[in-house]
């Protein structure tokens, strides 16, 4: 399939195309192909998103929220994150996760997008974050994030089921600018590709901004 991304794709690649390739899709096979869970009787996919367990119904790509907490639910709102899940489950692969993390430049084809994914994403974190670190801290906990012993604070969260990412600040000062890593989960190459990536760092830092407006 390999049908480019673009963060502003919804103008070039309405997303009525990509529904339509959903409901023409057999539930079953692409449930078998990518893990993800599928309810044939009632025809749900069981996703999970930055803490939030969704549905997702075949054939019309109908999303709910089954955590109805008042919080932010991504999956519900946002063009971009509907495009990313709908083609999560149209072409990923299942692959477990073995406990390794790599950054995007480490991936097979991440030289050819990295300089593009460090600004779109790595500087934009760190710019977000590198100067409050405490509500950093608060809010990757709020989305079940784990502190891991890297950088002046460094968090290790799910994004979407078992695909995993590692978010590590370095805290700016009047001298130095802040920093940041971003690490996918060894898994993360079989379930997208390098442009979809671009949009996981996206979704997920969005999230996490729109999050942060209430800590």
């Amino acid at each position: 399939m390999n049908i480019p991304y673009e963060k502003n794709q919804k103008d070039r690649v309405p997303f009525e195309m990509y529904k339509k390739m959903f409901a023409e899709a057999d539930a079953a096979f692409l449930s078998s192909v990518s893990g993800v869970p599928y309810e044939e009787e009632t025809g749900l996919f069981m996703v999970t998103l930055m803490d939030k367990r969704y549905s997702v119904h075949h054939p019309d790509f109908v999303v709910e929220c089954l955590d109805e907490d008042g919080t932010y639910a991504p999956l519900l709102t946002d063009i971009e994150t509907k495009i990313l899940i709908i083609r999560y489950l149209l072409e990923s692969r299942k692959a477990a996760f073995k406990g390794g993390f790599y950054a995007y430049a480490d991936m097979p084809w991440g030289n050819h997008y990295n300089q593009v994914f460090q600004g779109r994403c790595v500087k934009r974190l760190a710019f977000t974050f590198g100067f409050q670190m405490d509500k950093f801290c608060r809010v990757m906990e709020s989305v079940g994030g784990k502190k891991i012993p890297v950088g002046d604070a460094g968090y290790e969260f799910a994004f979407l089921d078992d695909l995993r990412l590692q978010f590590v600040l370095w805290e700016g000062d009047e001298e130095f600018p802040p920093s940041a890593q971003i690490l996918f989960s060894d898994n993360f190459s079989s379930a997208f590709q390098a442009e979809d990536m671009a949009a996981v760092g996206d979704i997920s830092i969005g999230t996490l901004k729109t999050l942060a407006k209430s800590i």
